[in-house]
């Protein structure tokens, strides 16, 4: 079925005792907002997380293969279009592989591949399978108040070479590093476009996948880095129609949060938060607005 709305979400995550997302530039301390001390999750990573669920529930099968993985040639993935269209790109002679049959090849590239119709991709390298433009699209997370890095020296008991052990003496201790936050509540806003929807054929099917992989990724995403990080409070508001009826910061300004007491200690768990929409306490997880 086609999207006939718009919607635009919210979703609230939270970590504790873990590093949602390090930042190699910065010996992969948790990225934070120099400005203001908030902590941040890049879109990227939120995205990678998404891909990888739905790779796990649906065992990486057409129309849910993930493009966008690790270890993937993306050239390879773009010549297995031409070759179920019956192209010789061997006889291509256009300046990138691919000639006049990219539209038909990106069409079959968005029909195999979930997050292709769903976040869109770049395939202009040179087997060219054109671009496309997702439908859902999200921002950075953003924690609700600041975070505090901490910094733990850990210990393995054990060395990667004789070299090592023989320089120890046996003793055989290799010492490291490890960054955490001790709490953070953070919050994503993210947006559907229908219009782009029926371009891509990202359907009403995808988009329930889409709001089970936001409630669920986060289950099949554990580290010892990352400690525990959880889904807490998913809102959609849905607009009336394909275009919307409001704007997107118009609707998420309905959403507010405050610390649920005065106490003087920093949070350290999501009951020290209070979301509220239109003013009423959300106590489930995934909440439907309509948009009208």
């Amino acid at each position: 079925m086609e999207l006939t709305n718009r919607y635009d979400f919210v979703l609230f995550f939270d970590v504790k005792d873990g590093n949602p997302n390090g930042d190699p530039d910065a010996g992969n301390l948790p990225r934070i907002d120099a400005e203001t001390g908030n902590g941040l999750v890049t879109d990227v990573c939120l995205k990678r997380k998404v891909r990888n669920y739905v790779g796990l529930a649906k065992g990486e099968q057409p129309p849910y293969e993930i493009y966008v993985k690790e270890k993937a040639v993306l050239n390879s993935q773009h010549a297995r279009a031409y070759q179920a269209l019956g192209v010789d790109l061997s006889k291509d002679e256009g300046k990138r592989l691919g000639g006049d049959r990219t539209e038909d090849a990106k069409k079959w590239m968005c029909n195999n591949f979930f997050d292709i119709r769903t976040f869109g991709a770049v395939m202009s390298t040179k087997v060219n399978c054109g671009q496309v433009r997702g439908p859902i699209q999200m921002t950075f997370a953003r924690s609700v108040d600041q975070i505090v890095s901490s910094e733990h020296s850990i210990t393995r008991m054990a060395v990667a070479t004789e070299a090592e052990a023989e320089k120890q003496g046996g003793d055989n201790r290799t010492m490291g590093r490890k960054f955490t936050i001790p709490y953070g509540l953070y919050k994503t806003c993210g947006f559907v476009s229908a219009p782009l929807a029926r371009q891509t054929g990202f359907s009403a099917e995808d988009l329930e996948l889409f709001w089970e992989a936001l409630q669920n990724m986060f289950e099949h995403d554990r580290s010892a880095a990352r400690g525990l990080m959880s889904a807490q409070r998913l809102v959609i508001f849905e607009h009336g129609s394909l275009m919307g009826n409001k704007p997107a910061h118009e609707v998420f300004d309905r959403l507010k949060v405050e610390r649920a007491s005065d106490q003087a200690l920093p949070p350290r768990d999501f009951s020290d938060y209070r979301i509220t929409l239109d003013g009423k306490e959300l106590s489930q997880f995934k909440t439907v607005v309509s948009v009208t």
